[in-house]
């Protein structure tokens, strides 16, 4: 980072060797075996062994539609409460992802923690907006919180349908938008329904 000291500063001339790269840095070792992090900005205006500008690019659309693993973190609201969820995911395909993730949802009268994982589709994975449709399973944990209710902890299970898209903003972040209807079966006569919207920012690698 930017508070760190320089130790070393390579001359016109030297050769350096590219590492590792870590956001906008690399780590770089020089013909003495000394070994630092040099700014991507500044390895651009240095050239490559054939003489030719050195070219470093940066992740980008096409890296996105390639992509494998994502982590992200959204909030939203969960049927008039606060909802925020951490989530992961793994691409088998340019079409097909598995996720999990965890909720945290804080309403007036309960508490809930969601424990879900989700099937999803993605029909056009080329689109910088690219929409998909999720199916998924889930686990809930409600611990009542209002003295008028009863206060037994409850763990129900859900089944959730969604639909959502994901958009390209630079680099390997991308924003999430997605919209769920939960089925929360219950040991009583009627199930419960709850609709969740929620946005977030997600990275790619």
């Amino acid at each position: 980072g930017e508070g760190y000291p320089v130790f070393h500063v390579s001359e016109s001339g030297e050769t350096l060797h590219l590492l590792l790269r870590k956001t906008n840095w690399i780590r770089v070792r020089d013909a003495q075996g000394r070994e630092g992090w040099a700014r991507v900005a500044d390895l651009r205006r240095t050239v490559d062994g054939d003489g030719r500008a050195l070219e470093l690019d940066d992740p980008g659309i096409a890296e996105f539609r390639s992509r494998r693993w994502e982590v992200g973190v959204m909030g939203g609201d969960f049927d008039g409460a606060t909802a925020m969820q951490v989530y992961g995911g793994y691409w088998w395909t340019p079409n097909l992802a598995s996720e999990a993730g965890v909720s945290s949802i804080l309403g007036d009268v309960s508490e809930i923690t969601l424990l879900s994982i989700d099937a999803q589709y993605q029909p056009f994975p080329a689109w910088a907006v690219s929409p998909y449709v999720a199916v998924g399973l889930g686990r809930a944990q409600i611990r009542p919180e209002s003295t008028l209710a009863s206060t037994e902890t409850r763990n129900e299970n859900t089944v959730q349908f969604g639909v959502g898209a994901r958009y390209h903003v630079s680099n390997r972040y991308f924003l999430k938008l997605e919209y769920k209807d939960y089925v929360v079966f219950t040991d009583r006569d009627e199930n419960e329904e709850a609709q969740e919207w929620k946005i977030g920012l997600s990275v790619f690698f």
